[in-house]
């Protein structure tokens, strides 16, 4: 047998199957009218007995949002963690997949789902007014196709799993702005942890923000919401992790020329592409997904560095819990 022939066999043998074809991953998301609180709380948890001062003043808006359901049905949805908070359920494949999103438009106006990132034909690229997917009329449905190529995975500098926006893209600015946003996770080809499970199988943990100001009262100060995740002034909660865990980061922003940030994690750093920090910069539409060893137990803060944005309220904390003790079994009676 030829040594080129053999080495072929052998690479192929130490492949994982689920590593060797794409799959055709379904979900299924309806847009739907809501009413979003930016504090449910109704408390300023960064300073307790301190008021939220303009932005406290109203804090429930209707809203629209991407909710996820478990079938055709759209009668089951999804739970989201806490934290996620407004944003999209989270589309998750790896590089070969296929994603076939099965949009339901149950709100009052037009509206799509664009993807960043992904590979797609006109119909489905649910944007600039043209192809069969631009605009979902009220109480229609339409299946996006995207395919995930390796254009769409990471890169040769990136972690095993990078992060993509999709969003509403018919009135392209309102539509956002109104909540219709989400993410899309891709992890690098061989590295899912399953066929059915496509996360990095080298994290064991991954959060995303969405660094945004949303504009709700035409530019009145209490109406700039400076948000994460859409909650203000500490409210965005459940962030947790275990000392020595692997935690994945995927950094998201979008907005006006305001929504310059700059993410920042007290108690702990990120690697960014090989580059060490602890604050990541942000401007409207990055998508940055950074690793840290969560190694610092304690609860510590975790907001945007831009003094205004603090002021306002894009601010919470997050905790690192003590990893467990194995529990040590008492010695047994001593041999007669």
């Amino acid at each position: 047998m030829k040594p080129l022939f053999l080495a072929a066999l052998l690479l192929l043998a130490a492949t994982p199957l689920f590593a060797m074809a794409g799959q055709n991953r379904e979900y299924w998301v309806a847009a739907e009218q809501v009413t979003w609180d930016y504090a449910p709380s109704g408390k300023n948890l960064m300073h307790p007995g301190q008021d939220m001062g303009p932005w406290g003043k109203r804090l429930r808006y209707p809203k629209y949002r991407y909710i996820g359901y478990t079938d055709a049905s759209y009668s089951t949805p999804i739970p989201q963690p806490e934290w996620r908070g407004i944003l999209g359920p989270e589309l998750l494949g790896e590089v070969g997949d296929t994603l076939k999103v099965h949009f339901k438009n149950r709100t009052d106006r037009p509206l799509s789902m664009h993807p960043h990132g992904l590979r797609y034909d006109e119909d489905n690229d649910g944007a600039d007014h043209r192809g069969a997917g631009a605009s979902i009329a009220p109480g229609a449905s339409f299946t996006y196709t995207w395919k995930i190529d390796e254009k769409a995975g990471p890169g040769p500098a990136d972690p095993s799993s990078i992060v993509w926006l999709y969003h509403s893209h018919v009135d392209h600015v309102e539509d956002i702005y109104r909540g219709l946003i989400g993410t899309i996770v891709v992890t690098r080809k061989g590295m899912a942890i399953s066929r059915d499970d496509p996360r990095p199988r080298d994290v064991d943990r991954s959060f995303t923000t969405l660094f945004m100001i949303f504009n709700e009262e035409h530019g009145a100060e209490g109406g700039l919401k400076h948000a994460m995740n859409g909650y203000i002034f500490g409210n965005m909660t459940g962030l947790e992790a275990v000392a020595g865990e692997t935690v994945r980061w995927h950094l998201v922003a979008l907005g006006s020329e305001e929504d310059l940030h700059t993410a920042h994690w007290h108690g702990e750093t990120v690697l960014d592409r090989g580059h060490r920090t602890d604050v990541i910069e942000l401007l409207p539409a990055s998508m940055v997904s950074v690793t840290m060893i969560a190694d610092n137990p304690g609860t510590w803060l975790y907001h945007c560095h831009v003094g205004d944005h603090m002021t306002a309220g894009m601010m919470t904390r997050w905790t690192v819990k003590p990893r467990p003790q194995p529990t040590v079994s008492p010695p047994g009676p001593p041999p007669n």
